[in-house]
């Protein structure tokens, strides 16, 4: 097979990354792959504990995805196995397992989500329980053998429950050395994940070691901050940008983020050219506005077409910049006998994720009533009589109640 150019695959590589651990071990191996023309083996993990894919996700997938295109082999190994065990990664607390059947539905759906960015026809998928569940105990014994708990505790979100005296389940020693056993089954090359799996990585080099296999080059990416641009994306905060929400969703939640943040999103989470990255840094600098609006369009393109993305472009300049009420809006219809609190209609509407992420846009002054804003997150409504009414939350989200 023909590689470009190994310079020039490392110049798409290294964007948006964290570290290459070491970097030059990965030009190594890109070398000797054009040589032979036996393409790299590139793992991604995926985590089945949370099926619900977003923006923050794809930085990740889009790594993947490069590697993809530079034509080399990509496998997403489902940790079915592991999700039993549950990651401690930049965790608090000891993370409830999952039961096999979970974690295998859970993988599916991360799957699916996941083939937004990835070449579906260009993976290889596999499940370690494959292997890890036929591990006998004197297998789990060898195995964790590999390691020692001083080194266990290097680990911050280990040490911090130490310290605390929080308990630490000896089962969670064992995650990094099975998510490193999977590294050594399909003799990976390469393995990706968050700065956050930066230890889990490094682990998989070690026992690769152990057993006489070329150590893999560990490359980390950055955590996405989420449309707050402060905390990390994620679900449960509300500051999330879904891989599956509709386009006009995904086009007004992008157009929130913070000035300080649209480069990089450009870097991360966008398909924009890498050689173009530096004009893009300029416009982010002198024009945040119609640089914002270029990242809105180009991600809403990638994962909803150029159609669907000048609608929502339009959907969001009629309703956001002219407030104008859209030509289409959703009508919904609570169950029971019409009298409903205010939170639980937000969210069984769909307006909200939850009733905390409800309760709090209603003290920020987000939600309104037929144009008139509502500040009591007590309030009962008696649909019966009041229906049908308009029911806005934030500038562009946006449903009909009926009865």
């Amino acid at each position: 097979m023909d590689f470009l150019p190994v310079e020039d695959q490392l110049l798409h590589l290294k964007r948006g990354v964290e570290e290459i651990i070491p970097e030059e071990e990965l030009r190594t191996k890109l070398l000797r792959a054009a040589r032979t023309g036996k393409p790299l083996v590139v793992k991604l993990g995926c985590d089945p504990s949370r099926p619900d894919l977003h923006l923050g996700h794809s930085v990740v997938l889009r790594k993947l995805r490069q590697f993809q295109d530079l034509g080399h082999e990509v496998v997403l190994i489902v940790g079915d196995f592991t999700g039993m065990i549950g990651d401690a990664s930049g965790r608090s607390k000891m993370r409830p397992a999952l039961s096999l059947e979970e974690t295998r539905r859970n993988g599916q759906t991360y799957f699916e989500q996941a083939s937004r960015i990835l070449d579906s026809e260009r993976i290889r998928i596999v499940y370690n329980s494959e292997w890890l569940g036929k591990l006998s105990f004197g297998d789990v014994v060898r195995l964790a053998g590999k390691s020692t708990v001083a080194r266990m505790l290097e680990r911050d979100d280990f040490s911090g429950r130490y310290t605390k005296g929080d308990p630490i389940g000896i089962h969670e020693f064992l995650y990094p050395l099975a998510q490193a056993q999977d590294s050594v089954e399909i003799k990976a090359d390469v393995e990706l994940g968050g700065t956050d799996q930066k230890f889990n990585l490094l682990m998989g080099r070690t026992v690769q070691k152990s057993v006489g296999q070329e150590p893999q080059v560990c490359i980390t990416l950055p955590i996405l901050e989420g449309l707050d641009g402060a905390e990390k994306m994620s679900k449960s905060l509300d500051n999330y940008v879904g891989l599956a929400e509709p386009a006009e969703t995904m086009y007004g939640k992008i157009l929130s983020i913070p000035d300080t943040l649209i480069y990089r999103y450009f870097e991360l989470a966008s398909d924009e050219e890498t050689e173009a990255l530096p004009e893009l840094h300029k416009l982010c600098v002198e024009n945040p506005r119609d640089a914002k609006h270029r990242l809105a369009l180009s991600i809403t393109r990638f994962y909803h077409g150029i159609e669907a993305a000048e609608k929502a472009r339009e959907h969001f300049e009629r309703t956001v910049i002219r407030k104008e009420v859209p030509k289409e809006v959703a009508s919904f219809k609570p169950e029971g006998d019409g009298q409903i609190g205010l939170l639980n209609l937000l969210t069984s509407s769909g307006l909200t994720p939850s009733n905390g992420a409800a309760r709090r846009l209603v003290q920020q002054g987000a939600v309104s009533i037929d144009g008139q804003r509502v500040t009591d997150n007590r309030l009962v409504i008696d649909v019966t009589k009041r229906a049908p009414f308009l029911v806005k939350v934030g500038k562009r989200r946006f449903v009909r109640i009926v009865w």
